[in-house]
């Protein structure tokens, strides 16, 4: 009995051959992906667009010229007595202006060149001492030179006014009076 199961294993070996990998199927399967691959490469290389070629997004000219510039208006000394004292205030204004706009607000300041720097003087000259030296933000003259150059400048197509904002980054007082 013990040499039973032993022949029976013996004759399920013998009588199922060895299996054995059919080289020349696996060489053609590997050949037919090979070249499935260049196909769908050169399909895709061949309907898409050249990658050195510029894209442009509808509206990108449009969104260049809402965006906007710095123009300078002034760089000058204006002088200030409202304290009794002699006050020279070393000043520079930009006008922050949409692209838009640019060439219109320089033909504006060209010119009107005179008369801005008359406004601009007198509003420094009637302030008052406080809304000089006492205001960091320089929000009341700002706001009166905004006031001042809506008038000058007017407003454009949109009827939006040609300066966006008045940009005061220079306003040093000296005291002239001794």
């Amino acid at each position: 009995m013990a040499d039973e199961p032993a022949t029976a294993e013996q004759e399920s070996t013998e009588a199922a051959p060895p299996k054995k990998l059919n080289i020349k199927l696996i060489g053609v399967i590997a050949v037919m992906m090979i070249a499935e691959g260049a196909g769908v490469y050169f399909l895709v290389s061949m309907t898409s667009g050249s990658s050195s070629s510029a894209m442009t997004i509808e509206g990108t000219e449009e969104a260049g010229r809402e965006q906007t510039t710095e123009v300078l208006l002034i760089e000058d000394r204006f002088q200030n007595v409202s304290s009794g004292t002699v006050w020279l205030w070393d000043t520079s204004i930009y006008l922050q202006v949409r692209n838009k706009n640019t060439d219109r607000v320089e033909k504006i300041m060209k010119q009107r060149e005179a008369e801005i720097q008359e406004g601009v003087a007198k509003i420094f000259r009637r302030a008052e001492d406080k809304h000089l030296r006492d205001d960091p933000g320089l929000e009341t003259i700002t706001r009166q030179l905004t006031a001042y150059l809506y008038d000058v400048f007017g407003t454009d197509r949109d009827d939006l006014p040609l300066i966006e904002r008045i940009i005061i980054p220079k306003c040093t007082g000296i005291n002239a009076g001794g």
